[in-house]
């Protein structure tokens, strides 16, 4: 078969004018915006790999917070909540660390400066002084992630992003219970639920 150079011209002109309207009709997938990839577990969003970066981060400052109140602290109940803290957060630990290199997601090795802030805060605190410092921080903090967590885990479409949030919704809310549980909560000083 033998084309002329105008029938070439409009065979490639209406290529070119089905290329940009399947471009522009067709509705991209959400793992096609910016920041999310594919994974075989489901597509991974910037909201999934912000909640492993602060489940991380929530270990890297309250493990040693938890240390710390075993023997700063005076009260039973706060080197209590301290050791829970430090078990709770070595497991969490590992698991985000091992959820994060299967998922390709790079992980921080020190607290953001805000935690290591209140590190700096709690080092030279003891007894009351330290219990008081230790719990406020750690209730907030908390309070704050609570929100985080439970927003990932209700709309991620990664099914191990899904079940690792859900271990972590269930201890945060353990940790924020065992916190109240000391008596030394100020709950005015945490931020009023939105409506």
């Amino acid at each position: 078969m033998r084309f002329r150079f105008g029938e070439l011209l409009v065979f490639g002109v209406f290529l070119f004018a089905a290329a940009i309207a399947v471009v522009v009709v067709v509705p991209r997938g959400e793992a096609a915006q910016a920041g999310w990839t594919q994974t075989q577990w489901g597509p991974l969003s910037p909201a999934d790999r912000d909640l492993l970066v602060r489940v991380r981060w929530a270990g890297l400052w309250e493990i040693p917070a938890g240390r710390w109140a075993q023997d700063r602290s005076n009260s039973d109940k706060v080197k209590d909540v301290g050791m829970h803290l430090v078990t709770d957060h070595t497991k969490l630990d590992a698991e985000v660390r091992a959820l994060a290199d299967k998922l390709g997601v790079l992980l921080p090795n020190e607290p953001n400066p805000d935690q290591q802030g209140w590190l700096d805060e709690m080092s030279g605190a003891r007894g009351p002084e330290f219990d008081r410092i230790f719990v406020d921080r750690l209730r907030n903090a908390h309070g704050k992630v609570f929100a985080v967590v439970a927003a990932v885990r209700a709309g991620t479409r990664n099914d191990l992003i899904r079940e690792f949030a859900t271990t972590a919704n269930n201890v945060v809310m353990k940790h924020m219970s065992l916190l109240e549980s000391t008596g030394l909560v100020d709950y005015s000083t945490l931020p009023a639920p939105t409506v």
